[in-house]
Order: C-alpha cells, then structure tokens, then sequence
C-alpha cells in the first residue's frame, strides 16, 4: 500500500517544484525592490563581531539587481556581479532538471507556445 501512495505524491512534489522554480523571479520582481533593505541582519560575522563579511548585502543587491537597480545593488555588494549570473545559472538548471520530471512543466510549455506563437 505504500507504494502506491508513494508515486502518486511524488509526481506531485516533483511538479509543486518546477511551479515554485517557475514562479521565483516573477514573484521576486513583484516585491519592492527594497523589500529585504529594512530589518536586522542575520550575519553571524555582523552580529558577534560587528564586522561585515565578503557576503554582507548580497541579498539586498540581489535584489536591487534583479529590479535594474545597478547604482543600489553595486552600493550593498559589489560581488552581486558575479552572484547574480550564478543564480541566473542555477536557476536554469533547475528548471531543465525540474522539467524532466515535471508533467506540469510540459503543460505550461505547450500553453506558451499557443499564446506567443507567431500567426501568418
């Protein structure tokens, strides 16, 4: 009996998954841009020490960044240069692995193909 609970729930975390690595950005580019500017920082190096790390600020400028707020992002971290391509990296591999096992995935994709294909 488990077995058959286990593929049902699977295939439906797998496709919960690619839905939630889908929606990420455009959920993340709906927020403010200053949305994580305000608040205590969570650092441990910042917190003990009072002494900001290589990593200080990188979610603000990611996020700042991810609005084409360069002057802001480049103020939190300037490393945001090359963390933001990274993510843009990983997020795409997830994606391509996520739709192997996603049937959601193939769905979506065969509805925006519909919509944006070009008419002649």
């Amino acid at each position: 009996m488990g077995a058959f609970l286990y593929k049902p729930m699977k295939k439906t975390l797998l496709n919960l998954w690619f839905l939630a690595l889908f929606l990420t950005p455009f959920v993340l580019w709906l927020l403010p841009s200053d949305t994580f500017d305000e608040g205590m920082s969570i650092c441990p190096s910042k917190v003990f020490f009072d002494i900001e790390c290589l990593g200080c600020g990188i979610t603000r400028a990611v996020m700042h960044f991810h609005h084409f707020e360069f002057a802001e992002a480049f103020y939190y971290n300037l490393g945001v240069v090359w963390v933001y391509p990274f993510l843009i990296f990983l997020w795409v591999t997830w994606i391509k692995v996520a739709y192997k096992y996603s049937t959601w995935a193939r769905y979506i994709l065969e509805i925006l193909k519909k919509r944006f294909q070009p008419t002649t």
